[in-house]
């Protein structure tokens, strides 16, 4: 999408919000909300390190309401599938690709609460909040959310999603400590190439690079990924990938001799019982990240410049180093930076 098409996509967005803001006029009502709770619709996020994000939510509301009925309503099929699995969630819904599905199931069901957890506004997720039935609606402060809910969690923007999505505890009454937030990968299937491989995986020897990233402006460089392995001939590294990167993976898994080769993993949970084994992972900004705050694996993140991203999307109860690029482009961290961070890391 270029600029031009953001742009505009952005000021519908907001054009919509203030329209339904003059439509509705809701007066904020003060936590906490002392109604029935039976049943709770949160509308999930589309991306994996969104979803890995709202776990600690999860984990608490069945913490603190385990009769509680929660319905996770999803808007891709990749979240769908991530918490297929959760057993802190009741019901599962994807709003996209079988609409009429979805509505038959929903549009019957009145739910005591909805939360909203986006921070920004989307259109897709202000419909929603008007066609899924509740009581009572909540959502993440900003200023195009206000008049829209019954209850806004009132958190700096900058705030962690993590901490920011379980703000709603403090609306229910229930407000989570910080380090009780820690994320989670939910179980899945265990592929025997993975089980073969973790069973000969030295615990806490190797140094984890995922090269692949959700986007073209946080890859970095294969080059730069090689330096890195290079410059510690004495280290152990293990790459992990996504499948579109598997000749990358291979490449330097061929000319770097202390780089050990590694099985594809086909879901995060396999992803994760990598990681947790790892002494430390670099990667540029993903839903990795998260990974290793699920793990407690320190973790070096490849940021682009944007400030919103290092904030709101930082690692999470676990030692970290965050390097930042002066550009929108990950590639132009200088590997040097890395090397020195990783140094530091290591205590060399």
């Amino acid at each position: 999408m270029s600029g031009k098409d953001w742009k505009k996509q952005r000021r519908f967005r907001q054009a919509f919000a203030r329209l339904l803001q003059k439509m509705l006029h809701k007066p904020l009502l003060m936590p906490p909300y002392n109604g029935p709770l039976h049943s709770i619709a949160i509308l999930a996020q589309e991306k994996y390190g969104d979803a890995i994000l709202l776990t600690p939510l999860l984990r608490q509301l069945k913490t603190h309401f385990p009769k509680t009925k929660v319905h996770i309503i999803t808007f891709s099929r990749a979240t769908h599938d991530f918490f297929r699995n959760d057993r802190n969630i009741d019901a599962l819904h994807l709003a996209k690709g079988h609409t009429f599905k979805y509505f038959r199931k929903i549009l019957p069901l009145r739910f005591d609460l909805l939360f909203n957890t986006k921070d920004h506004p989307s259109t897709s997720f202000l419909l929603h909040s008007l066609i899924v039935r509740a009581r009572r609606k909540a959502g993440i402060d900003c200023p195009y959310h206000r008049g829209i809910y019954d209850y806004l969690v009132d958190l700096d923007f900058h705030t962690q999603i993590a901490l920011k999505n379980c703000g709603l505890l403090s609306i229910l009454g229930k407000p989570a400590e910080p380090q009780h937030c820690r994320p989670y990968l939910p179980e899945e299937p265990v592929s025997a190439p993975i089980k073969a491989f973790l069973s000969d995986l030295p615990n806490k020897i190797c140094i984890g690079m995922n090269i692949s990233a959700g986007g073209p402006t946080r890859y970095w460089k294969m080059e730069y990924w090689r330096q890195v392995a290079e410059t510690f001939p004495a280290e152990k590294f293990l790459v992990l990938s996504l499948p579109d990167d598997i000749e990358t993976k291979s490449n330097l898994e061929l000319w770097c001799s202390n780089i050990m080769p590694s099985p594809l993993t086909r879901n995060l949970f396999e992803v994760g019982l990598i990681v947790s084994k790892l002494k430390l992972l670099i990667t540029p900004d993903t839903a990795m990240i998260h990974v290793a705050s699920c793990t407690n694996t320190p973790v070096i993140g490849l940021y682009g410049k944007a400030l919103q991203d290092q904030s709101r999307f930082k690692p999470l109860l676990v030692k970290h180093s965050i390097i930042a690029s002066a550009t929108p482009k990950v590639q132009n961290i200088d590997p040097m930076s890395v090397i020195k961070l990783l140094k530091e890391h290591l205590h060399y």
